[in-house]
């Protein structure tokens, strides 16, 4: 047959191409992550700078003479991560509730479709967001900011916060207090000038300003309850076309939260290299018992943040689509990642508990077995975190290592209340009779002392290293 033959055969369909002329297509990967958005970690950094992707894309069936191109691009924020995906030069990317409804209803708009197919990380609590005032105000709560400035970067999960916490304060914008839009690239700047009075932000800048030294955390989203996640988007197109790469995408994130779990410090050390993010900041939401979870799975407390964000959006005039989240949410292509690798993907679901800890006391040697008063040192020189059961126990062996000449890069204390995990140096203390309990707040360790007894301190009043911050109880 010759070739004009084969040519008019082909047309009419009597003559097909070969098996692998077909199969032997370059598949483009397309990726945006945000990686200093720390806690999407799972869903971008880990997977990149560990090969994981390439460790679970399928080589059978129409992909057995497929290639792959896989693209990686970073973004410090979702909008223009968005854009590029509306604009087809993306596949995948992840960012948090807001700016990933943002995401849907920007596809929407262009007569497409996006899927939110999975959490990386998030709390269910809202903790992750924060509210932080330069290091030398004298303010010490949300109340206190009243006729003052806050800013944030807009539409934002932050934003979302800001908004709900205002709200429960009898607060109307515009009277009450200002909100102006800021980066946190100039906001990090403003706080050191003294320029701005407080500003509001996302993982893990509500964190990561007061660990440089030049901020104070005042306000923490799990104090306006609102439920805040991170996770991952597809192009509704490319997962129909290739349902099996999502799902590979998902296994490769499995792996990634695998991984970390196993070995926080030295993954926390890693992701530090990779964005210029402290460890010691990594480790706070990665670490166990972190600041936030990292969980895949579509709990009723993140598809509400979704349906929460989709509405404020609304309201903020920044979108005028109506989202379904029943529809936005696809929960199909973790589930199969979850079946694959064996895990029960419902089990998950209903599973609220923070990553676990399981240490011995590293002054006792004991199992530590109740973590109210948990306290973990992270001294400089050694690869792992010390635990220890109680303050005291900690503090003692900080004043010790501190005297034989060990540099210590962090501490770590739990809010007696929350469990939320905070930083030492900006937490409260209440120290009454051997019992002494961290707090996020002053007014929480004011209540604590007044019901309980003791006195109020600082980390460094506490510490018994200087300070002069020590209250009477009231």
């Amino acid at each position: 047959m010759t070739l004009q033959q084969k040519l008019i055969a082909l047309l009419a369909g009597t003559l097909s191409l070969p098996l692998g002329a077909a199969q032997a297509e370059t598949i483009r990967i397309a990726i945006g992550t945000q990686d200093t958005t720390i806690n999407c970690a799972t869903g971008g950094l880990l997977i990149r700078e560990l090969k994981l992707l390439e460790k679970y894309l399928p080589h059978d069936g129409k992909y057995k003479d497929a290639q792959y191109d896989i693209q990686w691009k970073n973004f410090t924020s979702g909008a223009p991560l968005t854009n590029e995906m509306v604009a087809g030069k993306l596949d995948l990317g992840s960012m948090a509730d807001f700016p990933g409804s943002f995401n849907g209803a920007a596809f929407e708009k262009a007569g497409r479709k996006s899927l939110f197919i999975t959490v990386l990380s998030g709390s269910v609590q809202g903790s992750g967001n924060g509210i932080v005032v330069p290091k030398s105000s004298p303010v010490q709560s949300l109340a206190e900011l009243k006729g003052k400035t806050i800013s944030v970067p807009f539409a934002s999960t932050a934003h979302g916060m800001l908004l709900r916490a205002i709200k429960a304060q009898g607060w109307e914008l515009d009277k009450d207090i200002t909100v102006v839009t800021q980066s946190p690239e100039v906001a990090g700047s403003a706080l050191q000038g003294n320029k701005i009075e407080a500003h509001a932000d996302f993982v893990p800048f509500a964190e990561l300003f007061p660990h440089r030294g030049f901020a104070r955390k005042i306000f923490d989203g799990s104090q306006a309850q609102a439920p805040t996640l991170h996770g991952s988007l597809v192009d509704a197109d490319y997962a129909k076309k290739y349902p099996e790469i999502v799902t590979a995408f998902l296994r490769a994130a499995i792996e990634a939260d695998r991984i970390i779990a196993a070995e926080p410090e030295k993954y926390s050390e890693l992701i530090a290299k990779v964005t210029g993010i402290e460890a010691e900041v990594d480790y706070l939401f990665h670490g166990p018992l972190g600041l936030q979870t990292r969980d895949f799975t579509w709990k009723p407390e993140y598809r509400q943040a979704v349906k929460t964000s989709i509405e404020t959006l609304r309201l903020m005039k920044r979108t005028d689509n109506d989202l379904d989240v029943n529809t936005f949410i696809d929960d199909s292509y973790i589930r199969s990642a979850f079946k694959q690798v064996g895990q029960d993907y419902d089990a998950q679901l209903k599973n609220y508990a923070r990553q676990p800890l399981v240490a011995k006391d590293a002054a006792t040697g004991k199992t530590i077995t109740d973590f109210s008063r948990l306290v973990q040192v992270w001294v400089a020189g050694e690869p792992l975190v010390r635990h220890y059961g109680t303050a005291e126990a900690a503090f003692a062996a900080v004043r010790k290592l501190e005297k034989d000449g060990k540099k210590i890069r962090v501490v770590y204390a739990h809010d007696r209340n929350s469990g939320l995990k905070l930083f030492a140096a900006d937490a409260w203390f209440v120290s009454a009779k051997n019992d002494t309990s961290a707090f996020l707040s002053r007014a929480s360790a004011e209540a604590w002392a007044k019901q309980h007894g003791g006195k109020v301190a600082d980390y460094a009043a506490v510490l018994g290293t200087g300070g002069d911050r020590q209250l009477a109880s009231k």
